[in-house]
């Protein structure tokens, strides 16, 4: 692998208006690495995820995803995949329908096979035909990954994406994310499952108020010890 970052982000900061999102906030990622990003709601996760997913220009500092500055436009929006907490399907258009569009807007060459391959790498293909409104919520969640995945980003960015997803689906989702790493991949998983973010994760890190807690790897970490730092940072009681 190489040791470029795929991430790196210096000084990132957000503000809206007097309220601060983001502040400060300075990692990389190499290829094949994967951060879990822990946080109580309100932490700032997701406007760190929109900076470096390009939809959301920092205040101050600076980041870049495979040596592309963001935010770079379409050179940015190669690199970089996101699955957040709504599918942003066209529910009329089938399975392979939505994701073949996506690789078609990404300039994939025989866009109508990249999407199948994608489908069934989490497990649908049998579903390409289906239109997405009549697929279940999670199988639409799969549909929206494997629009989130077709280009093969450098970069895939995660917002709670096993929620809706039962068993198979996270079995699938797991063993994507795994062949992603594999192939060079960088990888941030927000989760509030943190048995689940550090079985996923090289490494793990957590935000309040903005600010990153610190990166720190994964091996060895104990996910009971773990929470227990997480629910000191945030403050909860041990009944939390």
């Amino acid at each position: 692998m190489s040791s470029t970052p795929i991430v790196l982000a210096q000084a990132l900061s957000r503000r809206f208006g007097a309220r601060r999102a983001v502040e400060g906030v300075s990692f990389e990622l190499l290829a094949g690495q994967s951060l879990a990003l822990f946080g109580p709601n309100g932490a700032g996760k997701t406007t760190l995820m929109r900076m470096l997913a390009g939809l959301l220009r920092p205040t101050s500092g600076s980041a870049s995803v495979a040596g592309v500055a963001l935010r770079g436009g379409t050179a940015a929006r190669a690199q970089v995949g996101m699955i957040g907490h709504h599918s942003m399907l066209y529910p009329a258009l089938t399975a392979a329908e939505n994701v073949e569009f996506a690789a078609r807007l990404h300039g994939l060459p025989d866009a109508a096979n990249v999407a199948r391959h994608a489908l069934d790498g989490v497990g649908i293909l049998d579903r390409a035909a289906v239109p997405v409104r009549a697929l279940s919520r999670g199988l639409q969640q799969r549909v929206a990954i494997a629009r989130s995945t077709v280009h093969r980003p450098k970069l895939l960015l995660c917002d709670e994406p096993f929620g809706a997803l039962d068993e198979s689906g996270a079995r699938a989702l797991a063993e994507l994310l795994q062949r992603m790493r594999s192939g060079g991949s960088a990888i941030i998983l927000i989760t509030h499952d943190i048995a689940q973010g550090l079985r996923h994760a090289t490494h793990a890190a957590m935000m309040r108020d903005g600010q990153l807690a610190g990166v720190e790897p994964t091996s060895g970490v104990a996910p009971a010890d773990y929470a227990a730092r997480y629910r000191a940072l945030c403050g909860l009681s041990d009944a939390a």
